[in-house]
């Protein structure tokens, strides 16, 4: 169902988005919570969608290894039927007897060649066998040499580290309210400079008897720091200049509510600027909430300790005495 709130019209308008404002042609989120955009591409053969180096730069550190082991394996047990079926009589110092104990020697042989370690025991003397071995181990020295460039790749690659809270709230903000998230850096002695934060907001509204999307810059209290070694709670005071001044649980419902988050901080580690971004939907949004602070101080009063794990912990509260009329924008104190 569309909004039907009447906008302040003198709020700025993001139109850089990217994202469409037709609501009938968009499944769910925009912004998963890891950072990825929410789509399927489609209408193109997948060899030509799909990047290899990409995804190999990209994936998850155990899908990573797993593809590396499964692609290892395949390798050589493609080679091991080839030279199995060119015929074990072609190998020279093969001490098994039965076919499945060739097999296994040969299997070896592959890997040896493959890595280009070479034992010596085993070794091809028919041409046939010889001439794939070559092919295998020209294999081999270009995988190695691939493999070599996706691990220094994603070793190299400069990450934010960053965590941010499960969820925002709608939290008391000076005698107003506030819509409120966090993140912190997690990595130890990992600390980044320069740290700006951008916050959209999309929603549902009728323009012209028709359901679209628009999207909000929104002002926040502070939209930079300097250094972020401790957390950064980021608040959008909801005041006559919000666009979501006076939405309940049901308007943001009803609005189908998206928060897009964007940070942007320099690491001197890498000497680059990383990105990080995530989103919050409307049923991902507390009120009559507010974060428990996440730091104390250490027991010898010397350090600051900063308690990772109280990044999603809140507790209920009561909100400011306001409500506002949704359709007349007028503001009643109960």
């Amino acid at each position: 169902m569309a909004h039907h709130r009447k906008i302040n019209t003198s709020l700025k308008i993001n139109n850089d988005t990217g994202f469409g404002t037709s609501t009938a042609d968009v499944g769910g989120r925009f912004v998963n919570k890891d950072g990825t955009f929410n789509m399927r591409k489609e209408g193109l053969p997948v060899w030509e969608r799909f990047s290899i180096f990409h995804n190999m730069l990209n994936m998850p550190r155990w899908k990573f290894i797993l593809i590396v082991i499964i692609f290892y394996l395949t390798v050589n047990i493609f080679f091991s039927i080839l030279y199995y079926f060119i015929g074990p009589e072609e190998f020279q110092g093969m001490i098994a007897k039965t076919s499945w104990q060739k097999f296994k020697e040969i299997y070896f042989f592959s890997t040896e060649t493959f890595t280009t370690v070479g034992y010596g025991r085993v070794n091809p003397v028919g041409d046939m066998a010889n001439f794939v071995a070559s092919i295998e181990a020209i294999s081999g020295f270009l995988s190695l040499a691939i493999f070599t460039g996706l691990m220094y790749g994603r070793f190299s690659k400069p990450r934010s580290f960053l965590m941010f809270s499960d969820n925002a709230l709608v939290s008391p903000y000076q005698d107003k309210t506030a819509l409120m998230f966090r993140f912190v850096s997690y990595k130890d002695n990992h600390v980044l400079t320069d740290v700006e934060v951008r916050l959209t907001v999309g929603f549902q509204v009728n323009e012209n008897d028709k359901a679209v999307y628009k999207f909000y810059s929104l002002d926040l209290e502070r939209q930079r720091v300097d250094n972020l070694p401790m957390n950064f709670t980021v608040v959008h005071p909801l005041n006559e200049n919000s666009p979501l001044y006076g939405f309940t649980e049901d308007d943001m419902r009803n609005a189908d509510v998206e928060l897009y988050v964007l940070i942007r901080g320099f690491d001197d580690v890498y000497s680059n600027i990383v990105l990080q971004r995530t989103s919050y939907t409307f049923n991902e949004i507390k009120f009559n909430a507010r974060f428990v602070p996440m730091y104390k101080e250490s027991d010898d009063k010397n350090t600051t300790i900063v308690e990772l794990h109280k990044l999603n912990e809140f507790i209920e509260v009561k909100l400011p005495s306001l409500a506002v009329d949704a359709r007349l924008g007028l503001k009643n104190e109960s």
